[in-house]
């Protein structure tokens, strides 16, 4: 009985010891093989990061694809903390009417024009980084963004309001991330130079960050929040941070975007330095955007 143990005990040492190594190469092995197949993962460009050249009042990371032209809509209805002889706001809007046209898939042009202070506006858009997928992915796309606008409302204060110093320029880098299908979020690093500032202990370069990002509820609908951060010392006391929230639907070739916003204009220069109400004191300005894209020129692939 004891030589029969110990015949089974030499077999099951055998038997580990054969078997052991041969399951270690295997494992090395199917570890190489995994290694191998994320090496050969290809790259896949992230796209639709928002839906919308903007988020509420600023710019995305979004350029339309090459030879598309977007006429842009924008609408903001007065406070409704205003009262009922204002009819809560309805009395009273601002209006901005733009073009845009992507010259490339990176690369867009738009120029505006608002109510506000009768200010003309333009930009030039680039996304010099693209988000991508793969064993080589880039984990964020960024859009370099850069605009001038000059008010052209007459005044009479006997203050030199030349050409030059009734111009305003605003260079922000856009830069977002797409983390699935529903949540996109965007930081706005932003300076906003003015020539000409009205106001004691107002500078003319005002500093800010931005943070916004969008949730998507359905597949045309999504809720969007955009707030812009003034670093302080660069503007007057009584300039706010801009908020804003909204949604966006789509239905086909247009979006409509619905917001309510503590900042009646709709361009840098203007709703990020010279928001003056509080969000949470009634100073909330109802408004839209409308966006409708053409194509004009077929793209070369």
């Amino acid at each position: 009985m004891n030589q029969l143990v110990t015949k089974l005990s030499l077999l099951c040492l055998l038997l580990v010891v054969g078997v052991a190594p041969a399951a270690w190469a295997q494992a090395d092995l199917l570890g190489q093989l995994e290694k191998e197949t994320k090496k050969d993962e290809p790259s896949q460009v992230v796209d639709a990061t928002f839906k919308a050249t903007r988020l509420i009042n600023g710019h995305t990371v979004q350029t339309p694809g090459e030879g598309t032209m977007v006429f842009l809509i924008q609408h903001r209805f007065g406070a409704i903390n205003s009262g009922a002889y204002q009819f809560f706001g309805l009395d009273y809007a601002q209006l901005r009417l733009g073009f845009e046209y992507a010259v490339t898939d990176r690369f867009e042009v738009g120029i505006g024009r608002s109510s506000m202070l009768k200010t003309y506006d333009g930009f030039l858009k680039y996304k010099a980084i693209q988000q991508t997928t793969g064993t080589h992915a880039v984990p964020v796309s960024v859009t370099l963004f850069s605009s001038a606008a000059i008010a052209t409302e007459q005044y009479a204060d006997n203050i030199d309001h030349t050409l030059g110093r009734r111009t305003a320029y605003t260079y922000q880098a856009l830069i977002a991330r797409k983390f699935n299908s529903d949540l996109s979020l965007q930081l706005m690093p932003t300076l906003v130079h003015r020539n000409l500032v009205m106001n004691e202990g107002e500078k003319n370069d005002v500093y800010a960050m931005g943070i916004g990002g969008r949730y998507k509820l359905t597949k045309r609908f999504s809720l969007n929040a955009e707030y812009y951060y003034l670093l302080p010392g660069y503007t007057a006391d009584h300039f706010r941070n801009s908020l804003a929230l909204g949604v966006d639907i789509e239905t086909g070739g247009h979006i409509f975007q619905l917001h309510v916003t503590n900042s009646p204009s709709m361009i840098e220069q203007q709703f990020i330095t010279q928001t003056t109400g509080s969000f949470f004191k009634g100073f909330i300005y109802p408004g839209f955007n409308i966006s409708r894209n053409f194509t004009v020129k077929q793209r070369r692939h």
